[in-house]
């Protein structure tokens, strides 16, 4: 008992100790030390404190490094970096794009009245406005058998990415170059620094791209353009770099498409409540999993407790996980739901006492024997979902019969498992009553 406890106090601990470490370097994003002494040899003053009267100026391109010819796509003459804007344009797209290629975008913010590539003082970004995605398949009528228009479901096609969003740090911060953020390090250039120029990758969503074919000579972009503070810059390069690594770890343009939407759709303030019920939400899990798993491994007897239910839940709640895999839900969700049916899994070995014997790569299963008490909850058990299978399976069929005529689905598997998800979870929630 002392043991479990000192368990759970170090997991607690640990959970603490690393809320607390969140909060600290989520204050050091936010917060920059400013230079003390604007005369000093250690400031890093912005070049916009002059009033420079600036231009933007938007190309697009084949190659990141314009080799092989830009095009002039938009240009502000007058551009005030405190001044929110809006524009939607048409953009021409080259065969090589419309052919399943690449296209960029190159942003310039330079003087008025100088090339941007003449202009020593300019600041560019490049943004890629195609992103390679699997097409989403048609949805069919099972009844029907319509005859749709077959899509490759694992060849990723050339998207346009319709929403092009910038920003530029509005503050005349000076920085203190012994407390440079590294974040901000690659923007600077000398002691003078030239405008803070961000493209906000987090605003590119699925529900914006729009799938390129050979037909699509042109094709809409929606520019946007608004100021931002220093502090939500630096928030927005680590979130931006969080996504970027968890794509290279495997996630989908699903999966960061929902992570994305979780820093742009949300208040910052909601966004940091959000945070903590979330961390909280992980911990019940995990104890509430240590509980469950300690719980099973000391019963050595199913007195009173029903083996049938334990075997149902653990088919529903593989069932969900089917379910929540063919609809390529986010790891996140996906991760817990796997364990929990590992778990579920396990207690159907401990409820039948099964036991697994291997004779070289067959595997043998052996069940032990219920006494006098476990045989009397067996036979309740029995009457009771007898009665309850009256109700059960007739609403069951109904409603696959009902999903299969009225609804439509992707494929054959993806009508089972839904009607097998919707018969487990009223088949729950009766067995619960």
């Amino acid at each position: 008992m002392f043991l479990k406890s000192s368990f759970t106090t170090l997991i607690v601990g640990v959970f603490v100790v690393y809320v607390l470490h969140t909060c600290w370097v989520m204050y050091g994003i936010v917060y920059t030390k400013p230079c003390d002494n604007p005369k000093s040899t250690n400031c890093i003053t912005p070049f916009l404190a002059s009033n420079p009267k600036l231009q933007l100026s938007i190309y697009t391109s084949l190659r990141p490094n314009a080799e092989g010819g830009h095009t002039l796509i938009h240009k502000e003459e007058d551009f005030d970096i405190d001044k929110k804007f809006e524009r939607m344009i048409n953009v021409s797209l080259p065969k090589k794009t419309r052919n399943n290629g690449t296209l960029y975008a190159l942003i310039f913010v330079h003087q008025v009245g100088v090339n941007p590539w003449q202009d020593h003082r300019q600041v560019h970004l490049v943004a890629q406005l195609t992103t390679y995605m699997v097409p989403k398949p048609p949805e069919i009528s099972l009844i029907a058998g319509e005859d749709q228009t077959q899509v490759n479901q694992y060849h990723p096609v050339a998207h346009w990415r319709s929403r092009l969003t910038f920003n530029i740090v509005g503050d005349h911060f000076i920085f203190d170059r012994e407390y440079l953020p590294s974040d901000v390090h690659r923007y600077l250039r000398k002691m003078v620094y030239l405008p803070l120029l961000f493209v906000d990758e987090l605003s590119n969503r699925v529900k914006d791209l729009m799938e390129i074919n050979s037909t699509s000579a042109e094709l809409p972009l929606t520019l946007t353009y608004d100021s931002i503070s220093l502090g939500r810059l630096r928030f927005w390069i680590h979130m931006q770099d969080a996504v970027y690594s968890l794509q290279q770890f495997g996630f989908t343009e699903k999966d960061a498409d929902e992570i994305k939407g979780i820093f742009v759709d949300t208040n910052l303030y909601f966004l940091a409540l959000t945070f903590f019920v979330a961390a909280f939400h992980l911990l019940f899990d995990f104890l509430a999993f240590k509980n469950d798993i300690s719980f099973w491994k000391q019963k050595k007897s199913m007195v009173g407790m029903s083996s049938k239910a334990v075997l149902w839940r653990c088919f529903s709640t593989i069932v969900i996980f089917l379910y929540l895999f063919d609809e390529q839900t986010s790891l996140l969700v996906l991760i817990p739901a796997g364990i929990g049916s590992i778990i579920e899994v396990w207690k159907v070995k401990k409820a039948f006492k099964i036991q697994v014997c291997w004779k070289g790569a067959k595997p043998t299963f052996l069940f032990g024997k219920l006494d006098e008490s476990e045989k009397r909850t067996e036979e309740y058990d029995t009457l009771a979902m007898k009665y309850l299978s009256y109700l059960l399976y007739p609403l069951c069929i109904g409603g696959a019969v009902y999903a299969l005529v009225f609804l439509r689905y992707k494929s054959w598997y993806s009508w089972v498992i839904n009607s097998l998800v919707n018969g487990e979870s009223c088949q729950i929630e009766t067995m619960q009553l």
